[in-house]
């Protein structure tokens, strides 16, 4: 699994969640997707970041990029591409903890 992370700063933030919205049912269709989240900063209304879970860099990069899912993904997302300030992906380390 590889982790990917954008930070954005928008002008529009209710029409980032709103595209977001959208833009799930995309991720939600995707094999290669195993999960995600958008969090809005509680102290800058106006910059979020989104975390995507996926089954790999591959699966992410070619499988996903190369599917219809990416087309209407990219669709719904395309008016923030602009607004991206971070495009990262990680991989976990043995390092974590959580209670629920």
């Amino acid at each position: 699994m590889i982790v990917e992370y954008i930070r954005y700063k928008v002008a529009d933030s209710d029409g980032l969640v709103r595209a977001y919205q959208l833009a799930a049912q995309s991720l939600e269709a995707s094999v290669h997707c195993l999960g995600f989240e958008l969090s809005r900063c509680s102290e800058s209304a106006t910059e979020f970041t989104l975390r995507i879970e996926w089954d790999s860099a591959d699966g992410h990069l070619k499988g996903f990029r190369s599917s219809p899912e990416f087309r209407s993904f990219f669709a719904a997302i395309q008016p923030f591409v602009k607004d991206i300030q971070e495009m990262r992906h990680y991989e976990l380390t043995d390092v974590r903890w959580s209670r629920s």
